[in-house]
C-alpha cells in the first residue's frame, strides 16, 4: 500500500507544476509513409533439455523430419523423438531504412506444448513480410530470462519460459523500398493526435525556419515546406527539424489495471471539491460440524452430526477526507495516503469520483 502511494507521490514530483520538460519532434512525430514493417516466420528451436514439444505435437515432428531430409538424411518419421525440439513462431520489426546485413532483434514464441525454451538455439528461419517475400533470416541462441523446473508433485517457475528474444538475431536480406518523399514538402504525423500539440509544433518550426514553413493539416499532422537552402540536402533539414523541442499536450487521463493493481495518473488530472471515505468490510464464514454420540456402553441412541456455522464481520475505521476543487495529483496522493488507501481501494475511489462527476479526466480501465 505505502509503496503504491509512494509511487503516486513520486509521479506527482515529476509531473507537478513547472516540471514539464520539452520533447524533441522526433520523439512524438514521424514522416508520413516512413514506418516499420512486421515480419513473421516459422522455425525450430533445438538443444532443449527435455523441455521441448511432446510426441503428440505432430507439426513439430513433421518439421524436424522435413529439415533432416533437406540436409540429405533419411529418417523414420515414427522413430523421431522431439523432447529436445520446439516449434516456434518468430516475429520481428524491420526498420524502414535497414540495409542488407543489418541485425534485427527477433521474438521467439512457442507454438506447441514445450515447457521451456531456455538453452535452445533457433535454427535458420526465413522471415517474411505481408507480401510473402523474405526480408530477413533469423538464427541464434534464445535468451529467455526465466526458468521452469519441477516434477509430478511440485513445480518452480519464474517469468515466462516459453517466449524468448535473440538480440540482433536476424540479418536483413532484402531492403525495404523506403525513400524520402519527393518534392519540397514533408508531412509529419503525430504518434498521438492532439490539436494543441500540432499547433505548438507548427509554431516551433515557423520560429526556426520562418513564417509559413509549417501548416497544421488536422489534429494529427503538419505539412512542412523544405527551405531553399535545404532543397538538395533533405537529410540535414530533417535532422535539424527533428531536433527542435516543444512541450506536447495530452488529455487528462487515469489508467488503471485492476488485475495488477497498477494506477497511472496524468499530470493534468483535476478533481472538484468532494469528500472521500473508504472503509474495508471483511466477512468471514466458517463451516464446521459438531458430533453428538451416546455414552459408552449405552444400548440406545445414535451418533448425529450437527452442522455449525460461524460468521464474523469486521470493518476498518475510515476517515472522511475533503479534496478541494482543482487539486493536483500530488495533493490527491497525499490525501489518499492519509486514509490508508490500498491500490485496489484507489481504483474503487477513482471510479466513484468519476461517477460523482467530480473527476475531470478520462478514466481508462484495463
Amino acid at each position: 500500500m505505502r509503496k503504491m502511494i509512494g509511487i503516486l507521490c513520486l509521479l506527482a514530483t515529476f509531473c507537478g507544476p513547472g516540471a514539464s520538460q520539452a520533447t524533441r519532434i522526433k520523439d512524438i512525430a514521424a514522416i508520413s509513409g516512413v514506418r516499420d514493417n512486421q515480419l513473421v516466420g516459422y522455425g525450430l528451436v533445438v538443444g532443449l533439455n527435455g523441455s521441448g514439444d511432446s510426441a503428440s505435437t505432430q507439426f513439430t515432428v513433421q518439421s524436424l523430419v522435413n529439415m533432416m531430409e533437406r540436409m540429405g538424411l533419411s529418417v523414420d518419421r515414427n522413430a523421431v523423438k522431439v523432447s529436445n525440439v520446439a516449434a516456434v513462431m518468430v516475429t520481428a520489426q524491420l526498420h524502414p531504412f535497414a540495409k542488407t546485413g543489418n541485425g534485427v532483434d527477433v521474438l521467439v514464441s512457442s507454438t506447441g506444448d514445450a515447457k521451456s525454451l531456455a538453452g535452445g538455439t533457433l535454427m535458420m528461419t526465413p522471415l517474411k513480410g505481408a507480401d510473402g517475400q523474405v526480408y530477413a533470416v533469423a538464427q541464434g541462441p534464445v535468451m529467455v530470462g526465466s526458468l521452469s523446473f519441477g516434477g509430478k508433485a511440485a513445480k518452480v517457475q519464474t517469468n515466462h519460459p516459453t517466449v524468448g528474444r535473440i538480440p540482433g538475431g536476424a540479418l536483413v536480406e532484402r531492403e525495404l523500398p523506403a525513400v524520402l518523399p519527393e518534392g519540397n514538402e514533408l508531412v509529419y504525423r503525430l504518434e498521438e493526435a492532439d490539436f494543441t500539440t500540432v499547433s505548438r509544433m507548427a509554431t516551433v518550426v515557423n520560429d526556426k525556419f520562418g513564417a509559413g514553413a509549417a501548416t497544421p493539416l488536422d489534429g494529427g499532422s503538419v505539412k512542412i515546406a523544405i527551405p531553399a537552402a535545404f532543397q538538395n540536402d533533405k537529410v540535414s533539414f530533417i535532422s535539424t527539424l527533428e531536433g527542435l523541442e516543444l512541450r506536447p499536450d495530452a488529455q487528462a487521463r487515469i489508467v488503471m489495471n485492476e488485475r495488477t493493481g497498477t494506477i497511472v495518473v496524468g499530470e493534468d488530472v483535476r478533481i472538484s471539491t468532494i469528500a472521500v471515505s473508504q472503509g474495508n468490510l471483511s466477512l468471514v464464514i466458517k463451516e464446521s460440524a459438531d458430533v453428538s454420540q451416546p455414552n459408552p456402553l449405552s444400548k440406545t441412541g445414535e451418533t448425529v452430526t450437527v452442522p455449525k456455522t460461524s460468521i464474523k464481520v469486521t470493518e476498518d475505521k475510515s476517515e472522511l477526507v475533503i479534496l478541494q476543487n482543482g487539486v493536483t495529483i500530488g495533493e490527491v496522493a497525499r490525501a489518499l495516503n492519509a486514509i490508508g488507501a490500498t491500490p485496489r481501494d484507489l481504483i474503487a475511489i477513482f471510479q466513484a469520483i468519476k461517477a460523482a462527476g467530480a473527476l475531470h479526466a478520462e478514466l481508462v480501465v484495463l
